[in-house]
């Protein structure tokens, strides 16, 4: 007895036997109906494993028994056969829940992995969680955070593109991780690319690899990230990013399921899930003309909203004390404690860095502390909400140090470079006196220690 159980719909027979044929060589027993009232009466009287449906049926649409799966059998994974190149269809379908699909003329190997996948997923099956998982690293108890943890839930057990918008620092990657590991390509690579990151001129060898000798430079052979990610998930963070010229190269592969590497005619075919993610308005970008609308249509099937911190004020001092508690691991020292002051200050202040400015501020804070709690000015939040104007200990505004910044670099990088200045200037001001360079910088000794840590600059620590 096989272990596994599919449903074929198609009206023309060679394509059932094909499908059936292929299936049962991978020990996958199977029915076959060549309309949608033969298969609904097959559904409804038996239990399947896999449905794989064609579009365009006698007496409808495959769609429809799409929908009707998804709706009374949501643990039954549901594939369609689309005509070739009929992109439209399949995102059609697949905003209606179907798990994935499969062009014609049937690639074998493609149809090959599909099943495998979808079987995946039905062997673990989760059902959508009532309550937040405890062990997510998705933190927070809030209405917001729920409804994110089932959204995830359900987009793990599909294919479809997922397009995750929401504010810089709001923990985009971390929902794309959570959505891979939630789902069946779990045991696969989760690959992500943080597109503004990668020179122009090197991102068509960066996402589909090169042949050695290709280009000047090329020494060797190189898989590139689309074949990296075979068998898992392919992140594409700050999509808007791409240059339009990529964005054409990209769309061809998302569509196509295969790459082609630079300096080869062969194309490479890939088994892959697109998430991508991005803190810009695309559809604003596609209107500007910045970004290209077909490829927007791919790859935003499905969208999924991640909320800001301010929208979801009763989780801050849960990430709080999670945060602190990393730190104190980290760097080997009692937790430091939030005093119900400064819980008071963080919960009335809007965050416009969400998650990843809290983890800043506290990290800030842990380093200013004495006795281990943390007072509302340790945390040194923004004196106005707009961020207007910030003042500094020396009467110096936040306009002064910005005159320096050029927009386009990196803000961390160059506070970062500024912070570094000032303690390397005390520390040769006291011929290396760390304590004397602590008193002078205004801080405590272990506050010197932890940022000479953090910067790389205590490999002269004896």
């Amino acid at each position: 007895m096989t272990a596994y159980r599919a449903l074929i719909i198609d009206d023309e027979p060679d394509i059932r036997e094909l499908l059936q044929l292929t299936l049962s060589r991978m020990d996958v027993d199977t029915e076959a109906a060549e309309s949608l009232k033969q298969a609904s009466k097959l559904i409804t009287t038996q239990a399947f494993d896999l449905c794989i449906t064609d579009m365009n049926l006698p007496d409808g649409n495959g769609i429809e028994m799409v929908k009707f799966i998804s709706d009374n059998y949501p643990q039954t994974p549901v594939a369609v056969l689309t005509a070739y190149g009929s992109m439209d269809t399949a995102v059609a379908a697949l905003k209606a829940g179907a798990f994935d699909f499969v062009s014609k003329p049937v690639d074998l190997q493609r149809l090959r992995d599909l099943v495998n996948t979808a079987l995946k997923l039905k062997k673990d099956a989760p059902e959508v969680p009532a309550t937040v998982d405890s062990d997510s690293p998705i933190l927070g108890a809030s209405d917001a955070i729920k409804r994110l943890h089932k959204q995830i839930s359900k987009l793990a057990r599909s294919q479809a593109p997922v397009y995750i918008f929401g504010e810089s620092g709001s923990g985009k990657e971390l929902v794309a991780r959570q959505i891979h590991e939630l789902g069946p390509r779990a045991d696969g690579p989760f690959v992500p690319v943080n597109c503004g990151a990668i020179p122009d001129e090197l991102m068509e060898s960066e996402f589909f690899g090169h042949k050695k000798g290709s280009f000047t430079g090329a020494y060797e052979d190189k898989e590139g990230l689309f074949i990296a990610a075979k068998g898992g998930t392919l992140f594409l963070d700050e999509v808007a990013d791409l240059p339009i010229h990529m964005q054409v190269k990209l769309l061809r592969a998302i569509q196509e399921k295969a790459v082609r590497q630079v300096g080869s005619q062969k194309e490479i075919s890939t088994d892959i899930r697109i998430l991508s993610a991005t803190h810009k308005d695309l559809a604003d970008l596609v209107e500007k003309g910045d970004f290209r609308q077909d490829l927007f249509y791919r790859i935003n099937v499905i969208q999924l909203s991640v909320p800001p911190l301010r929208e979801r004020p009763e989780d801050i001092i849960i990430l709080a004390k999670h945060t602190l508690h990393a730190l104190a691991e980290e760097w080997q020292m009692e937790m430091p404690r939030l005093s119900d002051s400064a819980c008071e200050r963080l919960q009335g202040y809007s965050f416009p860095g969400n998650v990843r400015e809290l983890e800043n501020i506290l990290e800030r804070s842990v380093t200013l502390c004495d006795d281990d709690i943390i007072l509302p000015e340790h945390l040194h939040l923004p004196t106005g909400q707009n961020g207007d104007e910030v003042y500094t200990q020396e009467g110096a505004t936040s306009g002064d140090l910005a005159s320096e910044f050029n927009i386009g670099e990196s803000l961390e990088d160059y506070l970062t470079d500024i912070e570094k200045q000032a303690i390397l200037k005390a520390l040769d001001d006291t011929r290396w006196n760390r304590t004397a360079a602590a008193k002078k910088l205004g801080m405590s000794f272990r506050s010197l220690r932890y940022r000479l840590k953090k910067l790389g600059l205590d490999k002269d620590e004896d």
